[in-house]
């Protein structure tokens, strides 16, 4: 088995949901559910070593458009989310991830040594993100708290506006340059994550804001669950240029599962083949090299395909990354290598 380290999924919002509707998400993450993608059974079946997990404020008024006759569709940004109900979510969010380390069921992680030897350990390795910052402040006082309690990775906006910058919609076909970038308080983010070892992830962000980042941040460029815009012309994925720039950085980009991100129709359909993820997988390669792309499978927050369905199929994409001609040394970076040496450079533990 080949393990995997992840670049993003959604449980924290899942496990948070359920203990909003009075169950016991500790209890669901240890002993399995039906629902979603990841649990700590299902993990250890799909060898999902380990991930980062993001805390994500929802968006209630978002509500995807249909395609119409020729297949397009193009969603309106969600709306600016207020700070105060943004920060009471995410600490919640923050002490569910405190209380299920508590428990065994998972190990946060604040370097790639912790992530190790979580794995060798056999427990699940979290790494705290923030995706989309609209618990964080102007002031940044917030950040500095969160990168007390673990947090080591964020993405300035989701899909929608904040403080810090602009989101690309949920639209098809378009290309991510949707609108403006950064904002000053965006830069003074960007700087101040710089400074304290924080991965900046640019997986939501307009393509001004991608190269915003790039002129501002000294580290490597991450889209922690994005794919080739090349094949599948939706705003979130990433043009030529930009996976140029990230090679040219040594960054990394991680394989979104989702089936919008990776179908040339971009439809919500889980019939789609682990051909098209091949597909996605070999451009990258061919564009930035095997270093720079990894997996960011978006588990818990995307329908992903059928014959993957939850975190226990994982393997599957391995076994068909084995038979498209990716040698052992080359699964270990798709998997889980790749994330490790850019983290570590990140996180400041190597040069």
């Amino acid at each position: 088995m080949e393990f995997v380290f992840d670049g993003h999924n959604d449980v924290l919002l899942r496990l948070w949901r359920t203990l909003r509707n009075g169950a016991d998400p500790v209890e669901e993450f240890l002993h399995g559910t039906p629902d979603g993608h990841i649990d700590g059974p299902r993990a250890k079946a799909g060898g999902l070593a380990g991930g980062l997990c993001a805390i994500y404020i929802p968006s209630g008024d978002l509500i995807l458009k249909e395609p119409d006759d020729s297949g397009h569709y193009h969603t309106p940004l969600a709306a600016p989310l207020d700070h105060a109900p943004s920060l009471g979510i995410a600490l919640e969010k923050f002490a569910l991830a405190l209380r299920l380390e508590r428990a065994g069921a998972w190990r946060i992680c604040r370097s790639t040594a912790d992530i190790r030897s979580a794995m060798a350990d056999g427990i699940f390795a979290a790494v705290v993100h923030m995706e989309g910052c609209e618990a964080i402040g102007p002031d940044l006082s917030e950040l500095e708290v969160f990168h007390a309690a673990g947090l080591r990775s964020l993405g300035p906006v989701w899909s929608r506006n904040n403080i810090f910058g602009h989101g690309v919609p949920f639209a098809y076909p378009l290309t991510p340059d949707t609108g403006p970038g950064l904002t000053a308080a965006g830069f003074e983010l960007v700087k101040a994550c710089d400074r304290m070892g924080i991965a900046i992830d640019l997986a939501h962000i307009t393509e001004q804001g991608f190269w915003d980042v790039a002129k501002t941040s000294e580290m490597p460029l991450i889209a922690s669950h994005s794919n080739v815009h090349a094949l599948t012309q939706v705003a979130r994925n990433l043009t030529d240029r930009q996976m140029d720039a990230i090679r040219e950085r040594h960054g990394i980009v991680g394989l979104n599962y989702a089936v919008t991100m990776l179908r040339p129709d971009a439809r919500d359909d889980a019939a789609t083949s682990l051909d098209l993820m091949v597909r996605h997988i070999d451009y990258m390669v061919e564009r930035m090299g095997i270093d720079c792309v990894a997996l960011g499978s978006d588990f818990d927050g995307a329908t992903v395909p059928e014959s993957i369905r939850d975190a226990a199929g994982n393997q599957k994409l391995v076994a068909a990354l084995k038979s498209a001609g990716y040698a052992q040394d080359d699964l270990a970076k798709l998997c889980r290598e790749n994330w490790m040496r850019v983290l570590g450079q990140v996180w400041r533990e190597t040069r």
